[in-house]
């Protein structure tokens, strides 16, 4: 059953049309992955389907009280609550229900009062255990913890978060809300791996619908079960996940292009009989041929995406130790390291990734690799014959005040012609080599951080991030272009689909210590997960131990106890059961009375207390009973 479904969506800004003719289902528990070139129109769909912008033509409809969530790239979450407040707003009708728990119990106090209190406690309590009453707050520190946050964030206001942090928060918000439809649009951006892989787990069980935006491969594999491609005004659909999606469309291309190459040599052979037999014998047939040629409706030429066209290449054959640390502590303040690694060695070819939490110091050992920051203890030291290229997260090594064309001359001085051609590669042309660097986009800076690694012709790569800002095509192209690169790299990275076609061994940064991991990032998780079982068996076996060796004296004075904790309560039951048979003695007697003399409200009330004490009675002879069988 559908719960949103569009028909004939359209959306232009003036002249330009961002996309036409565009109509989707959304089913009940469908996971949906929207992909496509950046500046396609993927987050302004995502808007149409959220009620947040009209279509110029076409219309959605939404099932009756359907709960729409929707995360946008940039959170504006300017407020005095706490994180932990702000999560509190989801469940203001479970609260409410909470306070008015409260009030009726008070109520209850009141002999006026208590039997319609009573009945309304009932009911409402019921409603609020089914609701999730008592136990919305360990949901809530089940999702602050999952997405990263630290106990003492908690107590954060949200006016003083980062970017990042105020994405993660309303992401929390959104998930702790529970609706039936979750529009989210780059939710990995700002996630560790820790948290990448609970937000997988999470989305993958949850019974809701999702339309998600994500340049995240990995994620994209793991969670969604159908693509949406929209590139070209136009949204394509497939089934499957990321790497299906990618076999489907290929084969697709394909497919088009061999008919397209099939029609357009028809089409020629038949022009080509047309303008021989246009005046002679034939001409009949060659007029029948023209009428039936101009009806043929013409199959559009395949397009692709325009990626960028990387190349790295070296000349210069480093030594083969490319990096060597001893007893390295890194950090800023000698009181408090970020972390301490073991002595390192990178040799030439080999290609490193770094993982860790954020914050956990990954960009600051490039940083001490570099030089930039000093070790707190210990040394780093560099080999023979080293060409470095650092391409940063942040981009603070480009100049906000240069031009495009200003960054790339800035490295090697080319002819301005040589050096437009050249940023025609990563997708600048025209009058956008003259853009500024602080007027770019995330993606437009990265593409001149990459396009001015590429003419330094590095042997030894530090990357920060290298896919953060770049597209879906970008970052495959990125990828094979490292996997073929002949230098040595050290990758900090989120991109698990990258880091696993490129590691040749795995560092993770955690408690403050580095660890080395050989392999790529399939065999690190296969390491782990022995780790992990093999720790459980030795707690299991280390608990046994306890268990059988516990001492028989230890025992003895634990069932001494029970025993006479058993005595106990079996002589307060008997002192409270003959106090209750005493008081339904005394009830029978004054019921006798009472009826004698014809007072039928004693009458009434008496017989209340008396099925009340009567009750009372039994629940304690049964708990008697159930004490002395034990």
């Amino acid at each position: 059953m559908s719960i949103l479904t569009a028909s004939g969506l359209a959306k232009s800004y003036g002249a330009q049309d961002v996309f036409w003719d565009v109509s989707i289902q959304i089913a009940r528990d469908d996971k949906i992955g929207l992909v496509g070139p950046n500046g396609e129109g993927k987050t302004t769909l995502l808007r149409i389907l959220a009620g947040l912008e009209e279509p110029t033509a076409g219309t959605v409809h939404r099932a009756r009280g359907l709960r729409v969530g929707y995360l946008p790239q940039i959170v504006d979450l300017d407020s005095e609550r706490t994180v932990y407040a702000e999560m509190l707003t989801a469940f203001a009708e479970l609260r409410a229900q909470q306070a008015e728990l409260r009030r009726l119990e008070e109520a209850m106090a009141d002999p006026a009062r208590r039997e319609e209190a009573m009945r309304r406690y009932a009911d409402l309590l019921t409603r609020f255990e089914l609701a999730g009453g008592y136990t919305y707050e360990a949901r809530i520190r089940q999702v602050l913890t999952g997405l990263g946050f630290s106990a003492e964030e908690w107590d954060h206001p949200l006016g003083q978060l980062s970017g990042g942090q105020k994405t993660r928060a309303l992401l929390a918000r959104l998930i702790l809300e529970d609706p039936d439809l979750l529009l989210l649009d780059e939710p990995t951006n700002h996630l560790d791996l820790a948290a990448l892989e609970w937000l997988e787990d999470y989305l993958r069980q949850w019974p809701g619908s999702l339309v998600v935006v994500a340049h995240d491969r990995r994620f994209l594999d793991k969670v969604v079960g159908r693509i949406w491609d929209l590139g070209f005004g136009r949204l394509e659909k497939y089934v499957g996940n990321y790497s299906r999606y990618t076999e489907l469309r290929a084969e697709r291309m394909a497919r088009r292009q061999a008919e397209y190459e099939a029609q357009q040599a028809h089409i020629a052979k038949t022009e080509a009989f047309i303008q021989r037999y246009r005046a002679g014998q034939r001409s009949k047939e060659a007029r029948g041929r023209q009428k039936r040629l101009a009806r043929l409706e013409r199959i559009e030429r395949p397009r692709e995406a325009q990626t960028i066209r990387l190349r790295l290449e070296t000349d210069l054959r480093s030594g083969d130790l490319v990096l060597i640390t001893k007893g390295l502590a890194v950090g800023y303040d000698p009181q408090h390291p970020l972390f301490t690694c073991p002595d390192l060695i990178l040799r030439q070819g080999q290609r490193a990734a770094l993982i860790g939490p954020n914050g956990s110091g990954k960009t600051t050992f490039l940083r001490t690799v570099l030089g930039q920051v000093a070790p707190l203890a210990g040394e780093v030291r560099l080999g023979a014959s080293l060409k470095i290229g650092y391409l940063a997260q942040t981009h603070e090594t480009l100049n906000l005040e240069h031009t495009v064309l200003d960054e790339i001359l800035e490295v090697k001085n080319l002819p301005v012609e040589k050096a437009r051609t050249f940023l025609g590669r990563f997708l600048f042309h025209g009058d956008e080599v003259f853009k500024r660097i602080g007027d770019l986009s995330g993606g437009e800076r990265s593409r001149v951080a990459l396009a001015k690694l590429t003419l330094r012709e590095p042997n030894f790569l530090l990357l920060d991030e290298p896919t953060t800002h770049l597209d879906l095509p970008s970052q495959e192209v990125l990828q094979d272009v490292l996997v073929n690169f002949h230098g040595t790299i050290l990758l900090v990275s989120h991109d698990r689909y990258l880091i696993d076609a490129l590691a040749t061994q795995v560092w993770v940064l955690e408690h403050g210590r580095l660890r080395v991991y050989q392999g790529d990032y399939g065999a690190y998780l296969a390491q782990r997960e022995a780790e992990d079982q093999q720790a459980a068996e030795r707690a299991a076996k280390k608990q046994a131990q306890a268990q059988t060796q516990k001492r028989p004296e230890s025992q003895e004075r634990a069932r001494r106890r029970e025993a006479q904790q058993r005595a106990q309560r079996m002589a307060q039951l008997e002192e409270e059961i003959a106090a209750l048979e005493a008081r339904l003695d005394e009830l029978s007697r004054e019921l006798t009375i009472a009826s004698s003399a014809r007072a039928l409200d004693k009458v009434r009330a008496l017989g209340v207390e008396y099925e009340q004490v009567e009750a009372e009675l039994n629940q304690r002879l049964a708990e008697w009973a159930e004490v002395h069988a034990a």
